[in-house]
């Protein structure tokens, strides 16, 4: 009789483990599983939440089919400990395990409210968005001039909320002096700066920041990402690109960012300047001469005098042949690509098109009449 208990106590017990193990592959597949969502929603996790009212949240806008089994989940994968603050972009059709890993991997915000400070070429901005999940688009709430006129209320609101994303944009082709000036407007950084960077060392590029931070320690990054940068394109130079050093490569890019700001131009420009290094024919570029004028303290809002043209300042490439001594602006990416990889032509003029781009020559005279189909498109835009 003994024997017949035992046996049909292991029976049970066998079948148990089995309905257990059964039971738990159900569940890890149901938590795996593509969820039910059909269109994305921003969740905000707030400071302090746990992951079972999170749970609560996800299940009430439908982004879960079971708030218990998201909580025995995050639980078993050691999510729930790891919970981040912030606002969260989940996609459509996110799976329990999708969502658990993102808000407890970064607490880096994806949705929600964004203050964007740009620092441009001609004037400096900042905006205010808000993320809109379903279609993963941006909506403009606010914008102003930081240096003109006092920050509205949508910023004011925004600004210190511990959910709001802000970045610092950084426009190709920006000065040091510039960038500088630009973080003395941001009101969410501390500390001054000692002394502006030099020219060409600041990576244009979008920058996460947040309240606190220090202006030198957000310049530093800067630097490092240029230097970075400097350091990966250098072995992609070719025989064609008359740079020599990293000091000569930040200066030849930087006039190519501000010759053009078409992309599939960087490489026709930079085969231009090229060919002329390696003529010993003077580079003859405007912006190098406003840099002698300005110092890359602003644009100069003007154009260029005859006097300016042939005053003698170690940038004007009209008098002096060679590389500028400096870069004058920072160059981004891909102008640092173009002055180590130029466009293979004979190119050795260019000029504005009235495109935006512009039309290149070999010889002089058909630079010339370039230069005639420009001064007419000029005159035609004459008020």
């Amino acid at each position: 009789m003994w024997r017949n208990i035992a046996s049909n106590a292991l029976t049970i017990i066998v079948v148990a483990l089995f309905l257990l193990a059964g039971g738990m592959t159900l569940l890890k597949s149901q938590y795996y599983k593509s969820g039910p969502l059909t269109q994305a929603i921003c969740l905000k996790v707030e400071p302090g939440s746990s992951m079972s009212k999170v749970a609560v949240n996800l299940r009430e806008q439908g982004a879960v089919r079971s708030k218990e089994l998201f909580n025995i989940g995050a639980d078993y994968t050691d999510k729930s400990a790891r919970l981040k603050a912030g606002s969260f972009l989940i996609p459509a059709g996110a799976s329990m395990a999708e969502i658990a890993d993102q808000i407890s991997t970064s607490g880096r915000n994806t949705c929600g409210t964004e203050v964007v400070y740009r620092v441009g070429v001609t004037r400096s901005t900042v905006l205010v968005r808000e993320l809109d999940p379903a279609s993963n688009s941006y909506a403009e709430v606010a914008r102003f001039t930081p240096a003109e006129e006092p920050a509205p209320p949508a910023y004011s609101r925004v600004i210190e909320q511990a959910d709001t994303r802000i970045r610092l944009a950084i426009a190709e082709g920006t000065t040091s002096w510039q960038v500088v000036e630009a973080l003395k407007t941001v009101d969410i950084l501390t500390g001054d700066i000692a002394q502006v960077p030099d020219e060409g060392t600041l990576a244009p590029d979008s920058y996460e920041i947040k309240a606190g931070d220090t202006r030198e320690d957000v310049l530093g990054r800067m630097q490092q990402a240029q230097k970075r940068r400097l350091e990966e394109v250098w072995v992609q130079r070719s025989d064609a690109t008359p740079v020599q050093t990293m000091g000569d490569l930040l200066t030849l890019a930087s006039i190519i960012e501000k010759e053009t700001g078409v992309a599939d131009e960087r490489f026709t420009v930079a085969s231009v300047f090229a060919n002329r290094l390696q003529k010993g024919m003077p580079l003859q570029t405007d912006p190098t001469v406003i840099y002698g004028v300005t110092r890359g303290k602003g644009p100069l809002g003007r154009g260029l005098r005859k006097s300016e043209l042939r005053k003698d300042t170690p940038w004007n490439t009209y008098v002096n042949r060679g590389l500028p001594p400096t870069p004058i602006a920072n160059p981004g990416l891909a102008s640092l690509q173009a002055a180590l990889t130029p466009a293979a032509t004979d190119f050795i003029f260019f000029v504005a098109d009235g495109t935006g781009g512009h039309a290149f020559a070999v010889t002089l005279k058909e630079h010339n009449r370039n230069v005639a189909a420009w001064r007419k498109i000029e005159a035609s835009r004459q008020p």
